[in-house]
Parts: structure tokens; sequence; C-alpha cells
């Protein structure tokens, strides 16, 4: 990898506000970058370490769906957005979400789980890279938003915490 390559990689991270970046070539050759800003978006690490994968939902994991979602993959009237006690974590990129490692794997949260700043909740997949994301807050996880496999904007709702 080249110096300008690196500087692209840098100014890159900065206008998407990720802190940090892992890079491992198959020939051994690994870079990692990270920034200290004041100002950064929710806590990600970028492990580009495993090969990307496109994931299908597991067997059983219908029950992870809220109501919510449910009620807008009926035909009938979508269901008006209640307010719900709790904090969201939201996604910080756009990309395909991901509740577990590996589709063999079981999911990093589900509904009751206990979490804290630090617990990575998922992993959002963007440009053949995988994202852990972190909870960035503590308390229980309430309520699953997003599917596994389906895609996500930067700000989409996806975990409720109480």
């Amino acid at each position: 990898m080249e110096l300008k390559q690196i500087k692209e990689l840098m100014t890159a991270m900065e206008r998407a506000g990720i802190k940090k970046l892992s890079i491992k070539e198959k020939t051994g050759y690994e870079v990692h970058i990270e920034r200290h800003d004041e100002h950064a978006h929710a806590p990600v690490t970028y492990a580009a370490a495993y090969a990307p994968h496109h994931f299908p939902p597991r067997e059983g994991e219908a029950h992870m769906r809220s109501p919510a979602m449910a009620s807008r993959q009926s035909d009938e009237e979508p269901a008006r957005e209640e307010v719900k006690e709790g904090k969201y974590v939201t996604s910080p990129m756009v990309g395909t979400f991901y509740s577990s490692q590996s589709p063999e794997d079981p999911p990093f949260v589900k509904v009751g789980d206990q979490v804290d700043e630090d617990s990575v909740i998922c992993i959002i997949e963007a440009m053949k890279v995988m994202n852990e994301v972190k909870a960035g807050i503590k308390g229980v996880v309430a309520e699953l938003l997003v599917d596994n496999a389906h895609p996500v904007e930067f700000g989409t709702k996806m975990f409720r915490i109480v």
C-alpha cells in the first residue's frame, strides 16, 4: 500500500467520522489507522481480518423482529410509531446489518441481554468491510429493530436499550 492510498483512507475516515481502521492484506502487510477526535460518531471498530459474507437470515430469527417491523410487512396500514422509553442505537453508516459474526454463530445480543458501552452488538458490512458496532450506552436490550442481512442507512434505529 502506498502513502497516497493511506492519506486517501485518512481523508475518507475523517469525512465519515470513523476513528479506527485496520487492514490486513493476504501478504501479511497490515495497516492500522486511528484518529483522535472529540466530536466522533458512535463507536465503531473496523476489522477487515475476516472475509465478507452475505449472510442469509438464519432459521428461527423471525422471533427477533419487533412488532413494528411485523406490522410494516403486512398488508394492513403501517403502525403509528409509538414513543417508547429507552435510548436507540443507530447505524453509524450505510451498509448491511448482521446480528452475528457468521451464520453459524449466535447473535451478538438478543432481547433481555445486558450491554455496556464496549459491548459489540452487531456488524455492518460496508464496501466489503465488516464493521463491528458497539452499543455506546449501558443498559438492557429491549428491542431489535432490524432483521438480519437487511440494509441500513446512517441513523437507522437498530436497537432500543433501556
